[in-house]
């Protein structure tokens, strides 16, 4: 393979093919279903999907055994399913991205907002091209590329679901649906994770659990004067700092210690080594304001931090009146919306039970206080990477950024990959992504870094090339799909 070549051909790719569709992709506002309950009446799913098909359908128009799908199985999201052949003899590579997006939030700078795509430089600003629209189009990018040359890759299938970002509830229904077509992938790529920098491809190794619910406080049946109620009812805000600081120390964030877990050796020195490498990069990124600083000095520590050890915060509040607004009146209740961070060997169904019965149990004053669980998501902690799988990966993050890969753990969460995991225990993960520093996902000013989004095409290139030769398909039949008689056909079921 002519690595000069193929990444030429990515770069011509990406500015004249690529970069045009996600200007527009970005331009619409397809909300994922938890942020846009109407998302089927609205039909803004629906245009991005077509967006995406008519732009696979045209780049893969040369391949007549190719097939390009949207897939709707009845009341569920729908999902782009692609089929790509390769050397029949290699077990297939499956490339997983997510069309649905967060909502737009305020704070974009001037001339930049969510929907309203702008080119600035390498950074493309608007909602959803990095988290993680341009998915579909690298695949299929690293893919042509390929082609080109003539060289062999292995069998690739994309999948693009719709609903990621409201925790992937359709997806094990389309994975169920399409398992006799996706048989048994040798690798998983996700293009949905964090990097950290944009100078070497970054593979994550963990993501956090999480538990999502509302701890409500109710000491009042109506508001009353606080001159009157002050100082013979209790706040309902203090006593819900009070049920918080059962689960966090107030003074330094530690959580106490049943959710915590034995963080493995490997992860430990992984992460001192992303600490030498990234320095105060790790929080130099952040949009700290003034003279804020972290909650500790040493990159490893914040790294582990965010990746392995237990963290609660506040993401929402009910309850309070805008401070505008705001009258000498104690309020009845205070409903906070909690997220809180686990490890990713950590139980979420039982550090869900456990949490709801530390914030719920003798309420101070005797008042009410009740805890709904929102939303519990698996964490996931990669399996070991075969030999020649990690070879590929440093091979790839050389030709492509000049360095070596590196290991990094995800202080988010993707709760599929637990799943994806369980259904496909021998399959190889690459969980890598362009969510580098500053980049912002789910904020505002979020954008996609396109040099990084290049490199990390010709990476993809290199594991499908390289998985047609390193990995043999399993002697399990596999049940191909006939693609219809033009590329263009639609499949709806």
């Amino acid at each position: 393979m002519d690595t000069d070549k193929l990444l030429d051909t990515i770069a011509r790719t990406w500015d004249a093919g690529v970069t045009p569709a996600l200007l527009d992709y970005i331009a619409i506002p397809c909300e994922s279903p938890a942020f846009d309950p109407q998302w089927q009446a609205n039909g803004h799913m629906d245009r991005a999907v077509e967006l995406m098909m008519d732009w696979a359908r045209d780049k893969l128009g040369g391949l007549p055994d190719a097939s390009v799908e949207a897939i709707r199985l009845p009341g569920r999201t729908p999902v782009i399913f692609i089929d790509i052949p390769g050397d029949d003899a290699s077990a297939p590579v499956l490339v997983y991205g997510h069309l649905d997006k967060q909502p737009p939030m305020e704070g974009w700078a001037p001339g930049r907002g969510a929907w309203t795509p702008t080119l600035e430089g390498e950074r493309l600003y608007g909602r959803g091209g990095a988290d993680d629209g341009y998915a579909i189009f690298s695949a299929i990018t690293a893919v042509l590329a390929l082609r080109e040359q003539g060289v062999a890759h292995a069998r690739c299938t994309i999948l693009i679901e719709a609903c990621e970002e409201s925790g992937s509830a359709d997806l094990p229904h389309y994975i169920d649906h399409l398992a006799p077509r996706l048989g048994a992938p040798a690798v998983v790529v996700v293009l949905d994770a964090n990097c950290g920098n944009y100078d070497q491809l970054w593979m994550t190794t963990s993501l956090r659990g999480q538990v999502a619910g509302t701890l409500t406080v109710r000491v009042l049946d109506e508001g009353m004067h606080s001159g009157d109620a002050s100082g013979v009812v209790p706040s309902s805000f203090r006593i819900a700092r009070l049920l918080l600081s059962r689960i966090e120390d107030p003074a330094s964030g530690e959580i106490v210690p049943s959710f915590h877990v034995s963080i493995p050796e490997a992860r430990t020195a992984q992460a001192a080594r992303a600490g030498a490498a990234l320095g105060a990069d790790v929080h130099r990124q952040l949009p700290l304001h003034g003279a804020t600083k972290p909650v500790a000095d040493d990159a490893e520590t914040l790294l582990l931090n965010r990746a392995w050890r237990p963290q609660l915060a506040v993401i929402g509040i009910d309850g309070l009146p805008g401070v505008a607004s705001a009258a000498a009146v104690m309020q009845p209740a205070t409903s906070l919306k909690l997220s809180l961070r686990l490890p990713p060997t950590l139980d979420p169904r039982a550090a869900a039970r456990q949490l709801k019965a530390l914030l719920e149990s003798d309420p101070p004053y005797g008042c009410e206080a009740s805890f709904r669980v929102d939303m519990v998501s698996e964490g996931w902690h990669a399996p070991p990477v075969a030999p020649w799988l990690q070879a590929t990966l440093d091979r790839a993050s050389t030709i492509a950024f000049g360095r070596p890969s590196a290991l990094i753990g995800g202080g988010g969460g993707i709760p599929f990959l637990a799943m994806l995991g369980e259904r496909f225990p021998e399959a190889q993960f690459v969980v890598t992504g362009v969510l580098g520093p500053q980049s912002n996902a789910h904020g505002p000013n979020e954008f996609l870094h396109i040099p990084a989004a290049k490199r990390v095409t010709a990476a993809v290139a290199q594991v499908l090339h390289d998985a047609s030769t390193s990995v043999a398909r399993p002697h399990a039949s596999i049940q191909r799909h006939q693609p219809a008689p033009h590329l263009a056909s639609r499949t709806s079921i």
